[in-house]
């Protein structure tokens, strides 16, 4: 019986588990998937997160791959409105690295046992000295135990835990069209940009080897539900409205090299707690924001990151940190908040508007950026999450 159990194989769940071993502590993961994802996903990592890396050596591993994004721009129609400048933060790392997703878990995993795969949970059980979790997979049907078991599996693992009507939330109409694509040399290659349009947002951050992803409101949102539903989301469709969305916004260039497109819709969603007993939640099983802003996988990682010393200060003295794990447990639903709330006004400042508020909104924009200095990107940069201070 291993120390800790965790379940989830994902950025999160292999961050919290390497840095338990790193710390001597026996850990087992396991994993509903056969394989590791290589999907198009989160691709920043903030200095809050690279400076709490640092000590197992993924920061390393991870710089020596990924593009440093030290400026952001916000454009509307072809004007710069103004600039956010992650290089004047006074922060260890003054920069957002970007690097898809598949290449940071290689990077998070090492020092990581190997997950079990292909193993799916069906429940969980908190018992007085340990956890019971009932599993099914290629093995059959079994039940493992550890004293502490971390779920770190995502959305799709959050009803193993939590009553429907426990956990607050709030959907969004809003969908957005996404892709990484190959893009020609540019004279802003490692400089993050939003375009403000009228008819919706378009933000376009740096990948490394000449990469880019474009992500954009989706302007087939207004027909959502209607009877022809699913001809928005033929391949082909959601690909025709992602070029189109670029030409219109100054990115001609690119929207000839997008050879596909996925869709998603967001919400927001917060658990009402992150522990009971020996069972401790983490990642997009306890919180869920939107992707607009970049912060949901940092916030995960932060769980898990701060997480790791209790718990292996509990397995080592066999004296739970109750103080400690309260502390924990009340910061992270604070920086969820937090975050959410931030996410929630990148979605508005992002939807379509008439073409006078567009201009206003515009003006307001510039005005802001200009006057509130390194507010902004100490904000954009986790720099509010409890774990930066």
């Amino acid at each position: 019986m291993p120390e800790v159990l965790v379940i989830g194989a994902g950025p999160v769940g292999t961050t919290l588990a390497a840095e338990l071993a790193r710390r001597g502590v026996d850990v087992e993961i396991v994993e509903r998937r056969p394989h590791a994802g290589d999907g198009s996903r989160a691709i920043g990592l903030h200095a809050p997160v690279l400076a709490a890396l640092e000590a197992g050596g993924a920061t390393d591993r991870i710089l020596a791959d990924a593009v440093r994004v030290s400026r952001g721009e916000a454009r509307s129609d072809g004007t710069l409105l103004g600039v956010v400048r992650f290089d004047r933060l006074s922060v260890r790392h003054p920069y957002v690295a970007t690097l898809p997703q598949a290449r940071t878990e290689a990077a998070l995993a090492v020092g990581a046992p190997a997950p079990r795969r292909g193993t799916a949970v069906t429940a969980v059980r908190v018992a007085d000295a340990d956890v019971r979790v009932r599993v099914t997979g290629a093995r059959g049907d079994d039940e493992l135990r550890a004293p502490i078991v971390v779920l770190a599996a995502g959305v799709g693992a959050r009803d193993l835990v939590f009553r429907p009507d426990a956990v607050r939330r709030t959907s969004y109409p809003d969908r957005y069209l996404m892709s990484d694509a190959d893009v020609p040399e540019r004279p802003d290659a490692e400089t993050a940009v939003v375009h403000l349009a009228a008819a919706g947002v378009l933000e376009s951050f740096p990948l490394p080897d000449s990469r880019r992803r474009f992500v954009a409101w989706d302007t087939a949102t207004a027909a959502a539900g209607s009877p022809d539903d699913a001809d928005l989301d033929a391949p082909a469709a959601r690909l025709a409205r992602l070029r189109t969305a670029l030409r219109e916004r100054g990115e001609a260039d690119a929207a000839e090299t997008l050879t596909s497109a996925t869709g998603f819709r967001v919400r927001r969603v917060l658990a009402p707690a992150m522990r009971r007993g020996r069972l401790v939640v983490i990642g997009d099983s306890a919180h869920e924001i939107s992707p607009i802003g970049g912060q949901g996988m940092n916030l995960g990682l932060l769980d898990a990151l701060t997480l790791a010393p209790l718990l292996a200060e509990w397995t080592r003295t066999g004296v739970e940190p109750a103080t400690g794990l309260a502390r924990w447990e009340r910061d992270r639903l604070r920086s969820a908040r937090t975050a959410g709330r931030m996410a929630a006004v990148n979605m508005r400042l992002g939807r379509p508007v008439s073409a006078t508020t567009h201009a206003l909104r515009g003006r307001t924009l510039g005005t802001a950026l200009a006057a509130t200095g390194s507010l902004v990107p100490h904000a954009y940069a986790m720099g509010l999450d409890a774990a930066a201070r």
